[in-house]
Parts: structure tokens; sequence; C-alpha cells
């Protein structure tokens, strides 16, 4: 298993070693010990999958309380992963990356990125389709869920849009703004200002 750095402290992408011929593949995604040995966390609760079209955005999504680290990996298809540092005490905080991931074919190297708890996350759909399947360290936690809007004018993510007019869900249109977001693991009344 090969584990990169990413620009964002703690977000790393994970590189699961692949064998294959021309029948095809086979890889171990997890492995407690492998995770372990490489700093990563080893103990996940909930397994999730969306099946999403073409301009689906999902996010910005995180929760408040019950923060989930999430290990994410697209089973089928292209999507653009974007995560968004909340932690008020890191150097990072406020920053934002995207990541390309597709699902693996014959040739390609399987990639998942590993987000961890205080961090937002969302993704645009790139492919026609796609499957996303990602682990998480904690249960979905209703009541602390929170959402930042994909188009924050502060954060200025730069969505690969390529002139698709993104398909958001009602909740998500009215996600709130970075600088009202109640932040995880901030004192009572700090906001993302």
């Amino acid at each position: 298993m090969n584990v990169v750095d990413t620009s964002l402290r703690d977000v790393k992408i994970v590189e699961p070693r692949r064998f294959g011929d021309e029948r095809g593949w086979f890889a171990e995604f997890y492995n407690q010990q492998a995770f372990a040995a490489a700093g990563l966390p080893t103990h996940f609760v909930q397994d999730n999958q969306s099946f999403s079209r073409k301009g689906v955005l999902r996010g910005l999504h995180y929760q408040l309380g019950r923060p989930q680290g999430k290990l994410v990996r697209v089973l089928h298809g292209h999507i653009w992963d974007v995560v968004v540092d909340l932690r008020p005490e890191s150097p990072d905080f406020g920053r934002w990356e995207g990541f390309d991931l597709m699902g693996a074919d014959l040739t390609d190297t399987p990639r998942m990125l590993w987000v961890p708890e205080g961090f937002a996350h969302g993704f645009l759909v790139m492919s026609e389709t796609t499957e996303v399947f990602y682990k998480t360290t904690d249960l979905y936690h209703p009541q602390g869920e929170r959402c930042i809007v994909w188009n924050d004018a502060r954060l200025g993510i730069q969505w690969p849009l390529e002139g698709m007019t993104p398909a958001v869900s009602a909740k998500d249109a009215v996600g709130s703004s970075f600088e009202a977001a109640d932040l995880p693991g901030a004192p009572v009344g700090v906001s993302g200002k």
C-alpha cells in the first residue's frame, strides 16, 4: 500500500497494491495491520454507497458532535472530490483541495482518499454515472449534520463545471456560508470568520 501526502495536512491518497494479469486484477482495500502501520485509522463503523448521474454535486457535508472521518473510493465512474479544512487550530484552516477519483480499470492504480474528522467533504460527478463507496469512523448523526454551500464565495472552490449546471439537493442548496458555519471542535459561538 502506498500512502501519499496532499497539500492539506492529514488528508491522504491511499493506493492499495494491485495484483493483475490479462484476466483482471485483485486489490486489498482495507487491512487493519497495513492501515495501522501507515498511521491511518483502523476503526470504521459504517459503510455508505451512492449512485449519481453526471452533474450531481453533493456537499459540502460535515457533522458536529460526532465527526466522521471518511475513506472514499469510486467503484465506477469519475468524481472531482473536494475537502475543506474546518479545524480552527489548523494552519490549513479554510483551505480546500480537489482530487480526481475514478474507478480503476485493467491498467489503473486504485486510489482512495482519506478525509479526517474536521473536514467538509463534497464531490461533483464528471462521468455519465458514478458509484462512490466510503467507510466512516463514526455513525451518521442527523442532529449534528451541517452543510456549507458548494459555491461559497469565501472558499472560492474552482469546480470543473465545464458548462454544466450542477444538480444540487434542496438541502445542500441552502447550506451555510463558510463565514456563518458552525465549526467542528470550535468553542461555542465561534464560526468560520
